[in-house]
């Protein structure tokens, strides 16, 4: 497919998992691709790798003005950046939450404002923004990040009714528990790796993880210039998590 032919996207956490995924089926699907990131070691070829932590207004504003300046436009904000918490209500600090508050929510907004000018004048805009299944439903032991994706959730809506009139088009795609680098972490730190990751496949009415490709192409799917009324729209990509009971 040359859907995103001539377009030209951004990928914040672009660097691994879902991220990377993403930014190597945009950039196969026609786009010139922009990977930002803290650690750009593992950016895919091709795609323009630029360290940024999307907590930092100065390295975001100067990221998103050295794609444009290069590239010569943005056109696709794919808003994936996202840090975990584990735990329940009296697990982590102020610190904590105002951490993964400030990259899951407010990192949103700081890359989309600053990505705002652009994106009001191309004709293919568009912003899709990570969100999770634990927006939908009671997940244990992840208070603070379940928290910080219902508020993506509520960010996405907010965000396309205030710029559906001006072209641009905000969606989210929700996974359930995704196959990356951090849940494979998460599984190492377990006392039973295996029964923990044996957990994870059980919460899935699939039986599996969902895979970072999956996720990739879900985005895409809503990004893609082809799906021009899609806007204001939550995808969920959870293996029947959400909405399945068995």
């Amino acid at each position: 497919m040359t859907d995103f032919e001539g377009l030209i996207a951004v990928v914040t956490g672009g660097a691994s998992g879902i991220g990377a995924a993403t930014a190597r089926l945009l950039q196969s699907r026609g786009a010139r691709v922009a990977a930002l990131d803290p650690n750009t070691d593992g950016v895919p070829d091709g795609v323009l790798p630029l360290r940024c932590d999307v907590t930092d207004t100065a390295a975001v504003d100067e990221a998103v003005a050295t794609v444009a300046d290069r590239l010569g436009a943005l056109d696709v904000l794919v808003n994936n950046a996202g840090i975990s918490a584990v735990g329940d209500v009296a697990s982590n600090d102020d610190a904590e939450w105002a951490r993964v508050l400030d990259v899951n929510v407010t990192g949103i907004a700081r890359v989309t404002r600053a990505a705002l000018p652009h994106l009001r004048r191309s004709p293919n805009a568009v912003v899709v923004n990570t969100c999770s299944a634990a927006a939908f439903v009671g997940v244990r032991q992840r208070v603070l990040y379940a928290a910080s994706k219902g508020a993506v959730l509520a960010l996405t809506l907010a965000m396309a009714a205030d710029h559906v009139t001006e072209g641009i088009r905000v969606n989210a795609v929700a996974p359930g528990t995704a196959d990356t680098p951090w849940v494979g972490r998460l599984l190492d730190a377990a006392d039973d790796p295996e029964a923990a990751a044996e957990a994870l496949r059980k919460r899935q009415p699939l039986g599996r993880l969902v895979t970072a490709d999956e996720v990739a192409f879900a985005i895409a799917s809503v990004a893609s210039p082809l799906a021009a009324s899609t806007t204001g729209t939550i995808l969920q990509v959870d293996g029947g998590m959400a909405n399945l009971r068995l």
